[in-house]
């Protein structure tokens, strides 16, 4: 369910509990602070496809049992041909998911990009004509870097202009638009995808330099970086979003940031920093007017 207007619901990306069980993660998720977890349904994650069928109901009555809602999943469906993806989605709609991210899709070496999003939008459409007929919302995440289709924003928004986004959509990471677009590129990508935005990821970075000289992404904990969160959440609410937020941890949290199942940080000082990124967020969406 979208969250109303007024109103952020802030969900933990499970990749970074991967080293908790269904039952701790939302208990953990609850004692930070979070509304809610956007559950890994894939390969590696806290539900496998394969065992969807058995595990995803019983996932699911575990996290709420620990107070946390359960309201998105993230999966690696590219499309309805993607192995499981029928079994998946029908599944999450019974136990009462409403929203998944989609996976990414990927440009090729010398072929044009007209063509070849040409090529991505009936795959897109395929997906939307399922989601309408389950009643769910597919979410695309955008990430940064070359060869990705929505790293510049304006090529996903061809694939979705059309659409209606109650059943695809952008779920929109806006540490990964200023990456692309750091000076005034993220606030045009924001103005663009603000119509077809189903959800949002938000997590912060800063540029480095490594020992060969070259400049790198380096994740940081939230407000320590680059990213405009405040500004980026106003332009949200006066744009009217409404949907979940996922919160990402990227920077080192003792391979929890990486979906490790085993840690090498003492377990409280991993929750205690999402606890801090995560009272940051709530700090800056209240700043820029949401209840």
């Amino acid at each position: 369910m979208a969250a109303p207007m007024g109103k952020l619901e802030f969900y933990v990306f499970s990749k970074h509990l991967q080293f908790l069980s269904w039952a701790e993660a939302g208990a953990a998720a609850k004692e930070l602070g979070f509304d809610g977890v956007d559950l890994t349904v894939r390969k590696g994650g806290h539900v496998t496809p394969e065992r969807v069928v058995e595990d995803l109901p019983r996932a699911a009555e575990a996290l709420r049992s620990g107070g946390s809602r359960l309201a998105m999943i993230t999966t690696d469906i590219a499309d309805m041909t993607t192995s499981y993806a029928e079994t998946v989605l029908r599944t999450a709609k019974k136990v009462g998911i409403t929203h998944y991210r989609w996976d990414g899709y990927k440009y090729k070496e010398g072929v044009g990009l007209p063509e070849q999003l040409a090529g991505f939008a009936p795959r897109v459409k395929e997906l939307a004509a399922f989601n309408k007929e389950v009643g769910l919302c597919a979410m695309y995440h955008t990430h940064s870097g070359a060869g990705r289709v929505g790293a510049s924003q304006w090529d996903l928004w061809m694939l979705l202009k059309d659409l209606d986004k109650k059943y695809v959509s952008y779920n929109f990471d806006v540490s990964h638009a200023t990456i692309e677009g750091g000076l005034g590129g993220w606030i045009h990508s924001t103005n663009l995808a603000m119509p077809h935005m189903g959800g949002m990821a938000l997590k912060d970075f800063k540029w480095g330099r490594g020992a060969n000289g070259k400049w790198r992404v380096d994740w940081c904990p939230v407000g320590e970086g680059m990213v405009q969160t405040r500004e980026f959440l106003k332009m949200a609410r006066m744009g009217g979003f409404a949907g979940p937020v996922q919160v990402h941890f990227e920077y080192d949290l003792g391979g929890a940031d990486k979906g490790a199942t085993k840690i090498t940080m003492p377990k409280a000082q991993v929750l205690a920093a999402m606890k801090k990124d995560l009272i940051a967020l709530r700090a800056a969406a209240a700043e820029a007017g949401w209840a």
